[in-house]
C-alpha cells in the first residue's frame, strides 16, 4: 500500500477503481518502472547471499555506463507521462463541463484522485531523477576504486605455474571464453576479471591455489557461521502435504501416496533413530526443485496420470520429499525455474550420467555430447532410481512394506493360475510376437490387464486376456496380491512395478535382450548420456534379486518360455522387497549422503597422483588386489571410508562396473584419485615403460602392447563405466551393506 492510513488506503481504491483505461495503463507502466528500476539497483549494490551458504566468495561488480543511461531514460520517461497525463487530465476536466448538473458531483468527485495521482508521479520522477545522480556519483567512484584495486592486484592475478595444479592455466583459458554461459558463475562472484576467475577455480573448485592475498582477506573478513541447528526425525507429515501444494494431477497422485506411507515412515524413523543412538544430525535447508512439474517444461505427467501414464518419476520424487522431511530438515519445494540457482545441486536422473557424457570438453570432442548431458557437475551429483550406475548416486524409492500377518494372509489367498501384466497403456500391447508367448500362457493361467481406455476395449489388448481398466493403486496393489505371476513386455525399462509385484507375493517374469539395448540400438536410449547395455527389460531384479522370485527368459524361444511357465506354476515364494526400498532403507541412505557428500569441497587433501611420503596401498596375500594398509589411518573426510578400498587391475575390455561386481564388490568412484599413481602400478607388479597423464574417461589404465600406464588428468572423468579391449582399468572398489549396496560396512 501506499500509506498505513485509512484514507490513504480508501484514496488508492478510489484511485483504481475510477481512473480511465489510459490512465490505468500509464500507472502500470510507471509502478512497472519503479520495480525495474528498484530491481536494477538493488542488482548493482548488493550480491546477495543466503544466510546459510557455505560459500563466502562476495565480489562487487561495479555499474557499466549502460546502468546509468538506463537510470537517465527512466527518469526522462517518467517526465513525459507526467506531461502526458496533465494534458490529458485537462482535456478530460474540460469535457466533463458540458455534462449535465446531475453528474457533476461525479467529475468533481473523480478530479481530486486524478490530480493527486499527477503529483505523485511528479514526485516520483523528481525522486528517480536525484536518485539518478546519486547512483552516477556511487558508481563513477566504484569505478575508480575498482580499477586502482585491480591494477594493485594484477601481478597477484595470474594464473601460476604449480606442478600440483597442472589444468589451472587451461581453466582460466576457459572461463575467459565461456563465463558468462552460466549464471552459476556469477552467483559465486565471477565478473570477467582474472581475479574472478582465479577465486572461482581455487576455492569453489580445486583446479588453481588459493591466492595468498585472498586467503589473509578472507580470514579477516569471514562472516560469523549460523548456529547449528540438530535435526529432529518427524512424524506428522501434515505440513508436508501443504508444502507439497495442489492443482495438479501429478501432485494429487504424490499427496495421496504419502499418506498412504505416512505409518510407514513414521516405524523406519524410529528405527532408524535408535539404530544411529547419539550421533549428531545437522539440519540442512533443502530447495526440491521437481523440474518435471514446471510450465518451463510443459508439465507433460500430469494430464497423463489419470490415463495409463509413466507414474515412477512420481513415486521418486514423493519418497525424496517424505524421506527429506521425516528425517527433519527444512524444505522448501518450487516448480518454478525463477527459484532454482544451478550452482551445487543433486540432480534426479532416473538412467543415469556417466562421466564422459557430463564432461563438456571431452564430450564435445569425443562424440559424447547428447541434450541431456554436459553439466561438468561431479558424477556423484546425479541421483539415480536403481543403483546400476556406481559413478552416480543411488537415491531410490519405496515399496509397501508387509509385516509378518499380512504376508501369511497373502500366501493364503493367492490364485495359483493368475497372471497380471506389467503394461497400462495400450501402446506397450502393440508388441510384436506377443501372440505367441501370450497363448502359451493363457494355457496355464488367467491373464488379467490393467490397459486405460475411455470407452471402447483397446483392439491391441487380446479378447482373452480379462482387462480391468486403469485402477486406482490400492486396487491395483490387491489384485497383485491374488495374481501368482507378474509378467513384462519388455517395456517399460526399470519401474517400482515390478519390485511392488515382488513385494506383494509375485514371481516376476521378464524378456532377456540379445543383443542388449543400449544408445546404439535402440530409439529409447539414444540420446541419453550412458553406454550402458540393458540385458533385460528390470537389471536391479534380475542381478539384485533373481530366482526364485525373479525369472529372465528368452521370449522369441517357445520351449524356454513355456518351461519357465511351468516351473513358475510349482514354485512357492514369500513376499520379498530389498531393505534398501524400505522405508527405513531410504532414509538410512539418504541420511548418509546429507551428512558426508560434501560437493563444495575438492576431492581430496593430496592432488592426483602427487607423491606421498608413505604409500598407504600393500599387496593382498594372495597377489591379486591392492588393499589400504592396516598402519595408515583413512584420509580425515573421505568417503566413504578409505579403508574400504580393494583396488584391482580388470581383464582387458572389462568396465570397472563388472571388475568389481566379479569379486563381489562395488567400484567406488570416489577412491580414483588415491589410485591414480604409477606407485599404484608397481605395487601390483605392472611395468610401466612409459607413463602419460591425459584426458580420458578410462583413465588410469595400462596398455599392451607397449607397456605404457596412464593416468588421469582430468578429476571428473574418473569413471566405473566404460571399457575398452585395449586397456587393463586399475579399479577402486569397496564393500557393500547387505541389502544397502549404496553404503560401505564402515559408511553409517
Amino acid at each position: 500500500m501506499i500509506t498505513v492510513n485509512p484514507d490513504g488506503k480508501i484514496m488508492v481504491r478510489r484511485c483504481l477503481v475510477t481512473l480511465r483505461p489510459f490512465r490505468l495503463f500509464v500507472l502500470g507502466i510507471g509502478f512497472f518502472t519503479l520495480c525495474f528500476l528498484m530491481t536494477s539497483l538493488g542488482g548493482q549494490f548488493s550480491a546477495r547471499r543466503l544466510g546459510d551458504s557455505p560459500f563466502t566468495i562476495r565480489t562487487e561488480v561495479p555499474g557499466s555506463p549502460e546502468s546509468r543511461g538506463a537510470l537517465r531514460k527512466m527518469s526522462d520517461l517518467l517526465e513525459l507521462m507526467v506531461k502526458r497525463m496533465d494534458m490529458l487530465a485537462r482535456l478530460e476536466n474540460s469535457s466533463e463541463l458540458h455534462r449535465t448538473a446531475s453528474v457533476a458531483h461525479l467529475a468533481a468527485d473523480r478530479l481530486t484522485p486524478g490530480a493527486s495521482l499527477i503529483e505523485r508521479i511528479q514526485a516520483i520522477a523528481q525522486n528517480v531523477s536525484d536518485i539518478a545522480v546519486k547512483v552516477d556519483q556511487i558508481l563513477r567512484h566504484s569505478l575508480i576504486l575498482h580499477s586502482k584495486v585491480s591494477e594493485g592486484r594484477r601481478d597477484q592475478c595470474e594464473a601460476p605455474s604449480d606442478p600440483k595444479f597442472p589444468d589451472c592455466s587451461g581453466k582460466v583459458e576457459w572461463m575467459r571464453a565461456r563465463w558468462t554461459s552460466d549464471p552459476c558463475y556469477a552467483f559465486f562472484g565471477v565478473d570477467g576479471t582474472e581475479c574472478s576467475f582465479l577465486i572461482y577455480l581455487s576455492e569453489v573448485e580445486w583446479f588453481c591455489p588459493p591466492l595468498p592475498w585472498r586467503n589473509q582477506t578472507a580470514a579477516r573478513t569471514a562472516p560469523k557461521s549460523l548456529p547449528r541447528v540438530q535435526a529432529v526425525f518427524r512424524s506428522n507429515l501434515s505440513h508436508l502435504l501443504e508444502l507439497m501444494g495442489s492443482g495438479k494431477e501429478s501432485l494429487i497422485f504424490m499427496k495421496k501416496r504419502t499418506r498412504r506411507f505416512t505409518t510407514q515412515w513414521t516405524k523406519a524413523a524410529k528405527y532408524l533413530a535408535q539404530k544411529l543412538g547419539d550421533i549428531r544430525r545437522d539440519q540442512k535447508q533443502i530447495l526440491v526443485h521437481i523440474g518435471f512439474l514446471t510450465e518451463e517444461s510443459g508439465d507433460v505427467f500430469s494430464p497423463r496420470v489419470l490415463k495409463g501414464g509413466p507414474l515412477g518419476e512420481m513415486v521418486q520424487w514423493a519418497d525424496i520429499l517424505a524421506a527429506l522431511y521425516v528425517l527433519g530438515h527444512s524444505l522448501r519445494i518450487t516448480v518454478s525455474l525463477k527459484e532454482l540457482q544451478r550452482c551445487r545441486i543433486r540432480v534426479i536422473d532416473t538412467f543415469g550420467t556417466e562421466p564422459a557424457y557430463n564432461h563438456e570438453e571431452y564430450a564435445t570432442l569425443h562424440g559424447y555430447r547428447t541434450n541431456w548431458g554436459y553439466w561438468n557437475l561431479n558424477p556423484k551429483q546425479f541421483m539415480t532410481m536403481f543403483p546400476h550406475t556406481p559413478d552416480n548416486s543411488f537415491m531410490g524409492f519405496v515399496s509397501e512394506e508387509l509385516n509378518e500377518t499380512e504376508k501369511q494372509l497373502i500366501k493364503d489367498g493367492k490364485a495359483s493360475n493368475m497372471a497380471v501384466v506389467y503394461g497400462k497403456e495400450a501402446s506397450i500391447w502393440k508388441l510384436q510376437g506377443k501372440e505367441k508367448f501370450l497363448a502359451i500362457l493363457n494355457k496355464y493361467m488367467e491373464i488379467h490387464g490393467t490397459v486405460y481406455y475411455e470407452s471402447q476395449r483397446p483392439p491391441e489388448v487380446p479378447a482373452f486376456v480379462k482387462n480391468h481398466g486403469l485402477l486406482p493403486q490400492p486396487e491395483f496393489q490387491q489384485l497383485l496380491r491374488k495374481a501368482k505371476l507378474f509378467i513384462g513386455f519388455g517395456f517399460p525399462y526399470e519401474g517400482p512395478a515390478p519390485l511392488e509385484a515382488i513385494a506383494n507375493g509375485c514371481i516376476f517374469l521378464q524378456s532377456r535382450f540379445s543383443p542388449p539395448h543400449s544408445s546404439l540400438n535402440h530409439e529409447f536410449f539414444r540420446g541419453k548420456p550412458t553406454s550402458r547395455e540393458v540385458f533385460s527389460q528390470h537389471p536391479y531384479a534380475e542381478n539384485f534379486i533373481g530366482k526364485p522370485h525373479v525369472w529372465t527368459v528368452d521370449y522369441n524361444n517357445s520351449d524356454e518360455f513355456e518351461a519357465a511357465i511351468k516351473a513358475i506354476m510349482n514354485t512357492q515364494v514369500d513376499p520379498y522387497l530389498p531393505y534398501e526400498y524400505t522405508c527405513a532403507g531410504m532414509l538410512e541412505r539418504i541420511n548418509a549422503y546429507i551428512q558426508h557428500q560434501d560437493f563444495c569441497a575438492g576431492p581430496s587433501p593430496v592432488p592426483p597422483g602427487a607423491s606421498t611420503a608413505q604409500s598407504p596401498f600393500v599387496l593382498a596375500p594372495n597377489a591379486t588386489h591392492l588393499e589400504w594398509a592396516q598402519n595408515i589411518s583413512s584420509v580425515p573426510g573421505a568417503w566413504p571410508p578409505t579403508h574400504s578400498l580393494r583396488a584391482w587391475l580388470a581383464a582387458p575390455g572389462r568396465a570397472c562396473t563388472d571388475a568389481c561386481l566379479d569379486h563381489g564388490l562395488i567400484c567406488e568412484p570416489s577412491f580414483f584419485p588415491f589410485l591414480n599413481s604409477q606407485d599404484s602400478f608397481l605395487k601390483l607388479q605392472v611395468p610401466c615403460d612409459s607413463t602419460e597423464w591425459e584426458m580420458h574417461h578410462l583413465y588410469p589404465a595400462f596398455a599392451q602392447p607397449g607397456q605404457e600406464c596412464y593416468l588421469q588428468k582430468e578429476p571428473l572423468l574418473f569413471s566405473c563405466a566404460g571399457a575398452s579391449t585395449k586397456y587393463q582399468r586399475l579399479c577402486p572398489c569397496r564393500d557393500f551393506r547387505k541389502g544397502q549396496v549404496a553404503l560401505c560396512q564402515g559408511c553409517l
